[in-house]
């Protein structure tokens, strides 16, 4: 159970992955600097340059020279927005840690409601849920919310959905995490595993302050196949399940067969037949596949990620 709020005895570390967030990432420092600092906490703020082709590592190597409690981990080259996160939380030297995205989409001004629920309430993961979504499409809102569905009932956890990666974790959450080492981790999906006591706060997520969305349709699909194939069995199971139901129509299939003989003619069926049940299999086969592919990742043995320098 953490402290009481009467006192501010504790550390609070917040990780920001930047990728080409140059436009974004001065005001991104000010902000957040400014909401904690009001807090009154001792504090530190890991931005992590997940490989930015533009001049964000800049940006944020003159914040650190003017703000002591800003560090930087600058990566190899860019590893990815999840693997960006894992950097921040291995480096992580406080008493809970908050993470959220440096293009300021979610509001740092929900960092005291966060650290309340954990401080007063004493739960140990505290995730912030995106009631709307401003600055997107229709379409893409439509598509994040299906996605969140589909996981939420197929994961063998129960994931909260409509949560991004703006949560507060504790101290044993920290610790626990530190221990995953898969190549390819979800977090989202790893902080509601490691089952402690959690809860959620709701808000309306902002326009992003500056600069291009940076996750592209290859992204988000590498996302939802992270999160699919780390923390469900749905998707091998399905090969039993297609096999039933072609099992079933293919007794059906001869049925109709036998009672209308004289009446089905040609090759059609057949070729039909066969392009549907081939289709199946290199659709099993590539299920298998991608969980091969993880544990050949994992079998390998490479580091997550490779930092570059520390500032």
């Amino acid at each position: 159970m953490p402290e009481s709020t009467d006192s501010n005895n504790y550390k609070l570390t917040v990780v920001i992955p930047m990728y080409n967030e140059e436009a974004g990432a001065a005001e991104c420092v000010r902000r957040v600097d400014k909401i904690v600092s009001e807090m009154g906490c001792q504090y530190e703020l890991i931005f992590v340059n997940d490989g930015s082709r533009d001049k964000t590592l800049d940006v944020l190597i003159g914040a650190k020279q003017n703000n002591p409690h800003v560090r930087v981990i600058d990566l190899s080259r860019n590893f990815g927005h999840q693997l960006a996160i894992r950097a921040g939380i291995e480096h992580s030297t406080g008493d809970a840690l908050i993470v959220i995205d440096g293009d300021l989409q979610d509001p740092p001004e929900l960092f005291p409601e966060l650290v309340k629920k954990w401080r007063d309430e004493g739960f140990d993961i505290v995730h912030a849920r995106r009631k709307t979504r401003q600055g997107i499409s229709a379409f893409a809102d439509a598509r994040a919310k299906l996605f969140y569905q589909i996981l939420s009932s197929i994961s063998s956890v129960d994931i909260p959905r409509d949560v991004g990666d703006f949560r507060l974790i504790s101290k044993p959450v920290i610790e626990t995490l530190k221990t995953m080492r898969e190549q390819q981790p979800y977090v989202r999906g790893q902080a509601a595993w490691v089952g402690y006591p959690s809860t959620i706060i709701e808000y309306d997520r902002e326009k992003r302050f500056a600069g291009e969305p940076q996750y592209t349709l290859v992204k988000l699909l590498h996302l939802c196949f992270s999160g699919i194939f780390g923390f469900s069995r749905m998707p091998l199971r399905l090969g039993i399940y297609l096999g039933l139901i072609l099992f079933a129509v293919g007794i059906l299939f001869v049925v109709l067969l036998i009672i209308f003989k004289n009446r089905i003619i040609g090759w059609a069926p057949s070729v039909i037949a066969t392009v549907f049940v081939g289709s199946l299999q290199f659709f099993a086969i590539g299920i298998i596949g991608e969980y091969l592919a993880i544990v050949l990742d994992h079998s390998r043995g490479r580091p997550l990620y490779v930092v570059k320098r520390e500032y």
